[in-house]
Parts: structure tokens; C-alpha cells; sequence
């Protein structure tokens, strides 16, 4: 009873948050299969209020999509005796294998830069701590050289503007899917900010999987390693044979 006494007087301490979010994804999940090509996401949201707006700065919504995270090792060639070779490395502990970031407005005028370091929002910040002892002297440019890369490649995106909020309440936020999407979980994350400080957030997954034939082969690939390895041979042995006799046949 003290207890539930002292939980009760707890939270009826904390202060109430006037404004939070209510979201939702237009897929419940993605399949990929032989033909993919990428797939769209929609998603979109309200804001609902126990109080009528308050007055200050306007609302602003951010709305991030992280795909898993894994290690990464960036390298740097140079040319030592007319042979370009790997001279420098930096190892990057968890950086997300897809990441996007679509906001209603600049992120430099809607977000405070603590507040990005603390939330890891931005692009740049979504690549994690570096694993084990740097053994260069700057590792800046290997972290911009990954994200010129990814970004090339379509993985990493920065949309500012690209938000729509309608008369402050409903939001809604496009993403485009590459087609080299790495399988797994996916996390989407919907800010909400007033003055640059987030005043609350709301977080959902979206899974990423194979389906089909590609999964089967993929898990038989991870669970039984040697029974893909002869099917893969007995199914190269048998397409050799197959183009062999297709090509005497046709020169007969």
C-alpha cells in the first residue's frame, strides 16, 4: 500500500506532456524477394494535445529510418613505390546499414546541436563510437568518406523540408528503399520539437525479410552450410552440362 502510495505521488509530480505523438507505417512489413527493386514507406501521424497549442515557437516534426547496425572498417590506399596499397584504417564499432532523415524544416534551425548529439538524429551522428584505439591522427576524413559512399549508393539521406505538417496536427513523411536493403529490423523514429528541444518522440520497427525461394535458400545457406555448398556445385555441374549439350545440339 506505501508502495502504490509513493508510486502514485511520483507520477503525479512529473509534469504532463501537453503535446505527444500518435504514428503509424503504411507497411507492417517489407518482403524481398529476386524482383525487388525498393519498396516506399509512408509514414504519418498526429499530434495530440491535452491543451490547446501553446504559444512560442512553431512545431516542428523529424522522422528518422535506421536500418541495422554493423561493424565497419574504413581504409585508406596510398601509392608507395608505384603500388597503391592500404596504408591507414579506422574501425567503426555499429553504423546502420540504411539510414534517412526527413524533417519539416533545416535541421540547423529546428534542432539544437545538443540536443542532436543527444538524440543521435542527424546523418553524421548516426554513425557509432569507433571500435578499439584510433591509430590515425584524424579519423574525420574516413567518417565523411563512408558517408560520401553510403550516400552515393543511396543508403544515407538528408530531406529537409520534405515533412508535411498540416495546421500543426497531421504530419506525413516519404522514404524511398533502395533495392540493396540489408534484411533485419528497422527502426523508425518520430520527433516532435518546439525551440529545438524534443518534446517527445515516438519509436516503431518495420521488418525487413526475405520471402519466398530467397529465404529458404538463405536459411539453408546459414543452417546447413554443406548441404548449400553440394547443391550449389550439383546445381553448377547441372547447368554446365545443360549449355554443353544445348550447344552441340545447336552446331549438329
Amino acid at each position: 500500500m506505501i508502495r502504490a502510495l509513493a508510486l502514485f505521488l511520483l507520477l503525479a509530480a512529473l509534469p504532463a506532456r501537453a503535446e505527444t505523438v500518435v504514428a503509424g507505417l503504411s507497411l507492417d512489413e517489407i518482403g524481398i524477394t529476386a524482383r525487388f527493386d525498393g519498396s516506399e514507406v509512408l509514414i504519418y501521424g498526429a499530434v495530440r494535445r491535452d491543451a490547446p497549442e501553446p504559444d512560442g515557437p512553431p512545431l516542428q516534426v523529424i522522422v528518422t529510418l535506421e536500418g541495422p547496425a554493423g561493424a565497419v572498417t574504413i581504409r585508406k590506399k596510398s601509392r608507395e613505390a608505384g603500388i597503391w596499397i592500404n596504408t591507414e584504417q579506422v574501425g567503426v564499432a555499429a553504423t546502420p546499414s540504411y539510414y534517412a532523415v526527413a524533417s519539416t524544416g533545416p535541421l540547423a534551425d529546428i534542432l539544437d546541436p545538443a540536443e542532436d548529439v543527444r538524440q543521435r538524429i542527424s546523418v553524421p551522428l548516426a554513425v557509432r563510437a569507433f571500435s578499439g584505439p584510433l591509430e590515425v591522427a584524424d579519423a574525420r576524413p574516413f567518417t565523411e568518406a563512408l558517408l560520401r559512399i553510403r550516400e552515393a549508393e543511396g543508403l544515407y539521406s538528408l530531406s529537409e523540408g520534405s515533412v508535411v505538417l498540416v495546421e500543426g496536427t497531421l504530419f506525413r513523411a516519404d522514404f524511398r528503399l533502395p533495392a540493396n536493403l540489408v534484411e533485419g529490423d528497422y527502426k523508425t523514429r518520430i520527433f516532435l520539437l518546439r525551440g529545438g528541444i524534443v518534446i517527445d518522440a515516438h519509436r516503431a520497427a518495420l521488418p525487413v525479410h526475405k520471402v519466398g525461394i530467397e529465404r529458404t535458400i538463405f536459411m539453408l545457406s546459414r543452417q546447413n552450410p554443406l548441404v548449400y555448398g553440394l547443391l550449389s556445385l550439383f546445381i553448377a555441374v547441372v547447368a554446365g552440362w545443360a549449355a554443353s549439350a544445348a550447344f552441340r545440339f545447336l552446331r549438329s
